[in-house]
């Protein structure tokens, strides 16, 4: 006998995502998970993923259980930090460019992988708990040394939004920002979008 309640119990725990072991740990076999699926109680994310169906969880838990490794990038972390109104039509996140691409060819949710450098996805690197999952994220001046390297990827006016509610962040920690743009060489910008504000 499959005790739903058991397995909601489970799914709240784990931010809404369990995996087949996961499933298996709590005594499903690959059987019944056949049979929850058929029932529309489970649907399927991707290969090994599992989530209620009738559940919305917050996609940021979702994709920190699915991608452990990745980190919330650019305009979605400009969101968090409330330095733009527009949300992106996929969730940007940073992973290591040599992870195996086709991973993250996905329906949901969507995301967009930006591939940096293994060594620069600890750089400026934070976390936020969100539903008991652990989610990373970039800090508020490493995001802006990202929107500065990647100024030709953003609209002209997220770009200048983030810029001004940056400026005026009271939270924002300048030397870290030219600690970090050193790093990307970047520092001449910083000095022209940043430096004459401050």
């Amino acid at each position: 006998m499959i005790n739903i309640d058991v397995i909601k119990n489970e799914f709240n725990k784990h931010g809404g995502v369990l995996k087949t072991s996961e499933l298996n740990a709590i005594g499903l076999s690959s059987r019944h998970i056949k049979k929850l699926l058929e029932e529309n109680v489970l649907t399927k994310i991707k290969q090994g993923y599992y989530e209620l169906s009738n559940n919305i969880n917050p996609e940021e838990a979702v994709i920190a259980r699915l991608f452990p490794h990745a980190v919330i990038f650019l305009e979605s972390a400009l969101i968090h930090y409330g330095y733009t109104d527009r949300i992106p039509s996929a969730w940007q996140i940073a992973v290591d460019k040599d992870s195996e691409k086709s991973q993250y060819k996905i329906e949901y949710p969507l995301i967009e992988p930006f591939y940096l450098e293994p060594k620069f996805l600890d750089v400026g690197l934070d976390t936020i708990q969100i539903e008991g999952v652990t989610v990373k994220i970039f800090t508020r001046d490493r995001t802006i040394c990202d929107v500065l390297r990647y100024e030709n990827k953003l609209e002209k006016e997220v770009f200048n939004n983030a810029i001004q509610r940056y400026v005026k962040d009271q939270k924002k920690n300048i030397t870290k920002l030219f600690e970090y743009a050193e790093l990307f060489n970047i520092k001449n910008k910083v000095q022209t979008y940043i430096g004459v504000w401050i």
